[in-house]
C-alpha cells in the first residue's frame, strides 16, 4: 500500500443485505501483526485530519437502504470521537436503522460502550470481527490474529459477523466448507474474503483460490448470508481513485 494512498471511500452495495459503505480513516490499528494485512497502513494520528476526512465522505451518504457499514483498515475504536459522534448524527439525519462495523478480538470489552452509544440512539449495531479461520493452531502460528480463544461460540459472543481468509498455504477445500459452515452456524453473516498480492510476506496460493472458485464459490455464491469478496476492493471501497 502507498503512502499515497487515495482511496474511494464512499460505496453502495446492492446485493446482498444492501447497504451503503464507507471507508473512514483512523488513528491505526492497534494490533498490527497480522502477517497477511498492510490495510493498517491507511491511518493517521492527526485527528483533525481524519475528522475532515471522514467527515466529507459521511455527507455522501443518503441513507438509500437504511443501512451503514462503516469500515476503516482496524476497528471502530480507531475513529475520533468527532467522527463517532458525527456517524450517530448521520445515521439518526438520514434515518439509518441499522450501523455495521468492524473491530479486533483485542477491543472486545471496549464493544458494550460503543454499542450502547449508537444504540441509545435507536440504531441497530451489527459488529463484524476478521478471525479468517477457525483452525486456531494455523490461525495463530501463520496468520497471528491475536485470538486467544479456541471456541468458536466463545468468538462469537458479541460479534454479529465475521470475516474468513481463502487462498493460503495450506487451505483445503474441506477446510474452507468447514471454516464457511462454522462461521453460519456462529454468527448471523459471513464475509469470505479471497488473498490478493499485497505488501506481505504472505502470498495467494493460485491453486487453493482456484480449489475454491471451481468447488464451493458456487456453492455459496447465492447464499444471502454469505458475501464473497474475489478482490478485495469488491464492495466499491478501497481502490485507488
Amino acid at each position: 500500500m502507498s503512502s499515497n494512498f487515495n482511496p474511494i471511500r464512499y460505496s453502495i452495495i446492492t446485493e446482498k443485505n444492501p447497504r451503503e459503505i464507507l471507508m473512514l480513516r483512523g488513528s491505526g490499528c492497534k494490533w498490527r501483526r497480522c502477517t497477511f494485512c498492510d490495510y493498517h497502513l491507511d491511518y493517521s494520528k492527526d485527528e483533525a485530519a481524519n475528522y475532515a476526512l471522514n467527515a466529507s465522505h459521511l455527507a455522501q451518504v443518503t441513507g438509500i437502504y437504511h443501512k451503514l457499514e462503516v469500515i476503516n483498515s482496524g476497528s471502530i475504536v480507531d475513529l475520533d470521537s468527532n467522527t463517532l459522534h458525527l456517524i450517530r448524527q448521520t445515521c439518526i439525519d438520514k434515518k439509518i436503522e441499522e450501523l455495521h462495523f468492524e473491530c479486533h478480538w483485542m477491543h472486545r470489552k471496549e464493544l458494550p460502550a460503543v454499542i450502547s452509544f449508537f444504540e441509545g440512539a435507536g440504531i441497530t449495531v451489527k459488529v463484524k470481527i476478521g478471525v479468517e479461520t477457525f483452525d486456531a493452531e494455523y490461525r495463530e502460528s501463520y496468520l497471528c490474529k491475536g485470538i486467544d480463544e479456541t471456541e468458536p461460540a466463545r468468538i462469537a459472543q458479541g460479534f454479529h459477523e465475521v470475516c474468513l481468509l481463502f487462498g493460503l498455504d495450506g487451505q483445503t477445500v474441506d477446510s474452507m466448507r468447514s471454516d464457511i459452515e462454522t462461521g453460519l452456524a456462529n454468527f448471523e453473516r459471513v464475509c469470505v474474503n479471497l488473498m490478493v498480492e499485497n505488501t506481505t510476506r504472505i502470498k495467494p496460493n493460485q491453486k487453493v483460490l482456484q480449489n475454491f472458485l471451481t468447488e464451493l464459490y458456487p456453492v455459496y455464491k447465492d447464499n444471502e448470508r454469505v458475501d464473497i469478496l474475489i478482490e478485495n476492493t469488491d464492495f466499491g471501497v478501497g481502490k485507488e481513485q
